[in-house]
């Protein structure tokens, strides 16, 4: 199989079921962003010493791929067998979450992003999956999308904040109050 197929040159992508769109569409825009979420967690992945994280985001990047495979699949046409998204996908980030919360102290302010290299690294993943979640929102106004999808990617954001805080805490970052300047 060939890397290259030159069927995109003229600015258009096939869908599995074999529709073809524009490359700016917003399902394509979708998958996208969601492939551009999972970069940024495996950058995450490399950049944080806690190895007990690893299988965590080993995890969500499987279910990074398992979104973006339905996003790329056409909702009529397509037949193939896809990778189950579940309820429990999401409880499980419920748990982490919940996990990190236990172990914070309770917010009292709005935190600017930043502190340290890996915790700003993951704010910037934090609003990628905001951007993949508004985008895929957006495509579900016009076609079909699970529901679960939007769950998922919504309970991930929760977790990448939560994952910042827990990191700034970890790497003894500073964890910066949001002051609003008085006019």
């Amino acid at each position: 199989m060939k890397i290259y197929t030159k069927k995109g040159d003229s600015g258009t992508t096939g869908l599995i079921g074999g529709t073809r769109l524009p490359k700016h569409h917003i399902r394509i825009e979708s998958y996208g962003t969601v492939d551009e979420l999972n970069s940024y967690i495996g950058l995450m992945r490399d950049l944080i010493a806690d190895q007990t994280l690893t299988p965590v985001l080993l995890e969500i990047q499987d279910r990074l791929f398992t979104i973006g495979s339905h996003l790329a699949a056409d909702p009529v046409k397509s037949k193939m067998e896809l990778p189950k998204l579940l309820e429990a996908d999401v409880t499980f980030l419920e748990t982490e979450i919940d996990v990190m919360d236990a172990q914070l102290e309770p917010m009292k302010f709005f935190v600017l992003p930043g502190g340290h290299p890996t915790v700003s690294h993951c704010h910037i993943a934090r609003c990628v999956c905001r951007r993949a979640e508004r985008l895929i929102s957006h495509l579900a106004e016009n076609e079909p999308v699970e529901a679960l999808i939007g769950a998922y990617m919504n309970r991930l954001s929760d977790y990448l904040f939560m994952l910042s805080r827990k990191l700034t805490k970890d790497l003894g970052a500073e964890e910066m109050p949001w002051k609003p300047r008085n006019n």
